[in-house]
């Protein structure tokens, strides 16, 4: 990615389009951003963070299922994990997987 301003720019816009899928496809999950923090909180408890990793250029996730590192891929405008898979698919199948019912961000 180029410079810092372009992964700010990217980062950005995708904490703010899950907080915006979050308000409008799952209000029974709780979030609050601080800090460049963005803290999901489910009905029992459980938590998933997704955060920015500035000196990396990347977005971290830590669930359950574990902690994942996404870099921006500007041929498919993506944040993706070296294995292939994509950040916002990763979170439905998490936050699913803590609300025990089908979460749908996209």
């Amino acid at each position: 990615m180029a410079g810092d301003n372009g992964y700010e720019t990217q980062a950005q816009i995708m904490l703010e389009r899950i907080e915006q899928a979050l308000e409008t496809r799952a209000p029974e999950i709780e979030f609050e951003t601080q800090n460049e923090i963005l803290t999901l909180e489910f009905p029992d408890g459980s938590r998933i963070v997704v955060n920015k990793q500035r000196p990396l250029k990347q977005i971290w996730l830590a669930a359950r299922a574990g902690g994942f590192h996404y870099d921006y891929d500007a041929a498919t405008g993506c944040w993706m994990r070296g294995d292939g898979h994509e950040l916002l698919a990763d979170l439905e199948t998490f936050a699913s997987g803590q609300l025990q019912r089908p979460v749908r961000l996209r």
